[in-house]
């Protein structure tokens, strides 16, 4: 690859050469604000469920299905971003600045159209989808509510997503951390407002929640471009020379499809784990979304240390380093691993806490309580499965966790969450168990490939 021409600004911590250095120094100061800003990205529908819990069983049941699609629409663009991560990365590896640009400025493309796709689907297409789940008639109306808004912001959101992305694949973790703070310290501070009509506000109930998302990553978005076109991060992006390369998005989207696959059939399996739940009634199907509201926030460190591996791991292999990119993997993982562990320590005694902070109806604590409970056993190794995942698609071999996840969702986790509470005694806890035999398995498989060694030599 040729070198790209001017030389970095000198004392920017986003211009520091990852290849060099402690890899343990590099881990760190590279995920820390992408563990920031990932929790933080992950914060809205928590946000909003603390509010939206205050509005009734009916709005969390809805609001968590309907958080379930929203979350299958961006797992799919994150997928496809990952293409466009894997080759940044090797071409700022490389010393290629001027290629990583042109990458960059393709993934623009990609997003809008993958966003007017996605607000179509959800403007004409928001009952019918939640009544494929057979909920009851208020819950799907509340759920429909907040869906459309999501799905028809859909274009801010995946606009917002790849300026992140262009930065974190580049190395600039910083400016995203700083602009996630930001966009939802707006969202914490709005969303009682519209959900509750407070002030001059009007109240808006489950629609008021959306709404803030929609505002909230407008503004992310807006500070996003204004980083990327002025120059304040690694990569100064300009529309001059811009033209559509039909080569590159394939590329792009070629390396990204078996990612985005990968994450719309985690979300297309929670999906069906919650349509296991609703025959246990409507207690159940809230205490299983609240419980996946306290696991996108435990996911999140291991999710941030993942994509910081990916990135240092695709610089490095682009640098010609191998060993250094696989070291970043270990080290990663053994990190979540940690986290993990503490986590599940602080879930097993303080549970019935946790939960209450969303809902303090006792039968709703009960259950969810026990929810939590059951899913430390997984947690104890879901590190690895999350760091490995993350890491073997950020440098662009994304067809491997692809079908491993397959296999944890559709081999494993859904058919015993579909037969233990039917051939056992245990009812409803069975779907959860049978979602903690699939991150054992999950675990046990991505280890072993890493090991291997073979993504070492993909090319993108």
């Amino acid at each position: 690859m040729e070198k790209a021409k001017g030389a970095p600004r000198r004392g920017a911590a986003f211009d520091r050469d990852w290849t060099q250095g402690s890899t343990v120094r590099n881990l760190l100061s590279l995920s820390w604000p992408m563990i920031v800003s990932n929790s933080l990205n992950m914060l809205g529908p928590t946000i909003d469920m603390v509010w939206v819990g205050r509005l009734g069983t009916a709005s969390i049941a809805g609001v968590g299905v309907s958080g379930i699609a929203v979350m299958l629409m961006m797992a799919a663009m994150m997928g496809l971003f990952m293409g466009l991560r894997a080759m940044i990365a090797r071409f700022i590896g490389a010393g290629n600045k001027e290629g990583a640009n042109h990458v960059a400025r393709q993934g623009f493309i990609i997003s809008a159209a993958f966003g007017l796709v996605i607000a179509s689907i959800g403007f004409f297409f928001a009952e019918q989808i939640l009544i494929l789940m057979g909920l009851e008639p208020d819950v799907v109306a509340e759920g429909a509510a907040y869906m459309r808004i999501m799905f028809i912001g859909a274009l801010v959101m995946v606009f917002r997503m790849v300026c992140e992305a262009i930065m974190q694949a580049s190395g600039d973790a910083v400016n995203p951390m700083r602009i996630a703070i930001f966009f939802r310290a707006f969202h914490v501070a709005l969303c009682p407002f519209l959900v509750f009509g407070l002030w001059i506000f009007p109240r808006l109930g489950v629609s008021g929640a959306a709404l803030t998302n929609v505002f909230s990553q407008s503004l992310g978005l807006a500070l996003g471009l204004w980083v990327l076109f002025t120059g304040r991060s690694r990569l100064q992006l300009t529309l001059s020379k811009f033209r559509v390369d039909l080569n590159t998005i394939w590329r792009i989207v070629r390396i990204g499809l078996p990612a985005s696959i990968m994450g719309m059939q985690q979300n297309l399996g929670q999906f069906v784990l919650m349509w296991l739940m609703v025959p246990f009634g409507t207690v159940a199907v809230a205490g299983h979304t609240l419980c996946q509201r306290v696991e996108m926030i435990l996911f999140m460190p291991g999710v941030g240390l993942g994509i910081a591996a990916g990135v240092l791991a695709g610089q490095n292999l682009g640098a010609r380093k191998p060993e250094r990119a696989e070291k970043s993997g270990w080290l990663a993982a053994g990190m979540a691993e940690g986290l993990m562990l503490l986590c599940s320590l602080v879930i097993l005694l303080w549970a019935e806490g946790i939960i209450s902070i969303f809902n303090s109806e006792p039968g709703l604590v009960e259950i969810a309580s026990t929810f939590l409970r059951i899913a430390t056993v997984g947690y104890l190794v879901l590190g690895l499965v999350i760091v490995f995942m993350q890491c073997l698609s950020g440098v662009g071999d994304t067809l491997p966790p692809m079908l491993i996840s397959l296999v944890i969702i559709w081999v494993v986790q859904l058919p015993l969450a579909y037969l233990l509470p039917r051939v056992t005694e245990i009812g409803v806890y069975g779907v959860r168990w049978g979602m903690v035999a699939g991150m054992l398995v999950g675990a046990t498989a991505f280890v072993t490939y890493f090991r291997l060694g073979r993504w070492k030599r993909k090319q993108v």
